[in-house]
């Protein structure tokens, strides 16, 4: 009884908020213009970030990074550092460029850690809607179309579910054909918990009907939603990667500011080996640098110090997937 009072409280509030927001669009916009519970709070966030842009105002920074020279290295081998202060004005900048001419460079701390990567859920319609934006472009109306075709054709379970649970059987395939074809070394069975707000779960997260089916006849929007839901739903089943995160602090005889050197090296690509979960901000999608063995002490040669003015921004407006992010947060 819970659930029909839930709908009919749905249906109550379509009703508020349609019938009495819906006639004023008509008559102000154009006909057949609807408003309901989720437009209307999917328009409220939209002017909302609209507002913080046009009240936004950008202040300029100047960002400092060089060029190093490990000493005693081959002559190829460059290594990127960033300074960890912004300076607020041009002359500061400058004046830490000029004091940086002819002084000495060397490491002054070398911290490593060894860390684990996890790999994301399997695919909910929400995660779906916006993986699919990050990595293949498409339109939230797009993936829906293209994962109803692939649902009536039998391929990928129901595409309409807010739940990452997998059903015993997708487990027991998934942990079979890891086994098989990457070794025992790189499945783990993992049963995911749903963490959205007033999520029903009526369905299983979305997956492959045969795991084994790696690949489907199709056109090319078929292929590759079937892709990556294939990928996901695997690499959801298989171990942690491990990786050495290094951190190095570069310091300079003439200033007291330090150079920051950050890499991270793969040990064991575990669930890597087949998928990476995008990020609504590509600059931090993970960029692997491999560094020279250093130690404390090394000397450093600078090759380059630049400076560049930057701006502070404003946030960005929504795009589909930050903005089915959002509305899923908010429940």
């Amino acid at each position: 009884m819970n659930l029909v009072d839930a709908q009919q409280a749905r249906r109550v509030l379509d009703r508020l908020v349609g019938f009495e927001l819906s006639p004023i669009l008509w008559r102000k916009i154009q006909p057949k213009l609807s408003a309901g519970r989720v437009q209307s709070v999917a328009l409220r966030l939209v002017v909302d970030r609209e507002k913080e842009i046009m009240a936004f105002k950008p202040e300029p920074f100047y960002k400092v990074t060089a060029i190093f020279h490990p000493e005693g290295t081959a002559a190829s081998i460059k290594v990127s550092a960033t300074l960890d202060t912004k300076f607020k004005g041009i002359e500061e900048a400058r004046k830490f460029l000029q004091d940086s001419i002819g002084a000495h460079f060397s490491i002054e701390s070398i911290e490593q850690k060894e860390g684990s990567r996890f790999p994301a859920p399997p695919f909910t319609t929400s995660t779906l809607q916006q993986e699919a934006s990050r990595k293949l472009h498409f339109p939230v109306s797009k993936t829906m179309r293209v994962a109803q075709a692939l649902y009536e054709r039998g391929l990928i379970t129901y595409m309409r579910t807010d739940s990452t649970n997998l059903s015993s059987l997708a487990l027991g395939t998934a942990k079979g054909f890891i086994t098989d074809n990457y070794g025992p070394e790189y499945s783990k069975t993992r049963q995911y918990k749903t963490h959205s707000k007033g999520a029903q779960e009526a369905h299983e997260a979305i997956r492959p009907t045969f795991i084994a089916n790696t690949s489907i006849d199709g056109d090319s929007s078929e292929k590759a939603l079937y892709n990556l839901v294939w990928k996901r739903t695997v690499a959801s089943q298989m171990a942690d990667a491990k990786v050495m995160n290094t951190n190095i602090k570069v310091a300079s005889d003439k200033r007291s500011e330090k150079f920051g050197i950050q890499a991270s090296q793969i040990l064991f690509d575990g669930f890597l080996k087949v998928y990476m979960e995008s990020s609504d901000d590509p600059s931090t999608d993970d960029e692997d640098v491999i560094l020279p063995s250093l130690k404390k002490g090394d000397a450093l040669d600078a090759k380059s110090i630049s400076a560049e003015c930057k701006f502070t921004q404003a946030q960005p407006r929504y795009s589909e997937a930050t903005l089915v992010k959002k509305l899923e947060e908010l429940g």
